[in-house]
């Protein structure tokens, strides 16, 4: 099921890492996963229950590794 989240809030929302990056939904592998992706670093955030999960240590590492 793909991430529903109002797009006001899709819009301020952003990665918790160092450079704030936008995040967008999906990943890159699967629009539909309730996840939202760090543009930057590619680090994917959970979504549960419709609630971000912003927290670095519960981020799922890019595809190849962290990047930057």
């Amino acid at each position: 099921m793909a991430v529903q989240l109002d797009p006001q809030l899709l819009e301020i929302l952003r990665c918790p890492s160092p450079d704030h990056a936008p995040l967008r939904p999906g990943t890159v592998d699967d629009a539909d996963a309730d996840m939202l992706t760090c543009t930057e670093c590619g680090r994917g955030y959970p979504v549960q229950d419709g609630i971000p999960v912003l927290l670095l240590d519960e981020a799922v590492p890019p595809p190849g590794g962290l990047a930057g």
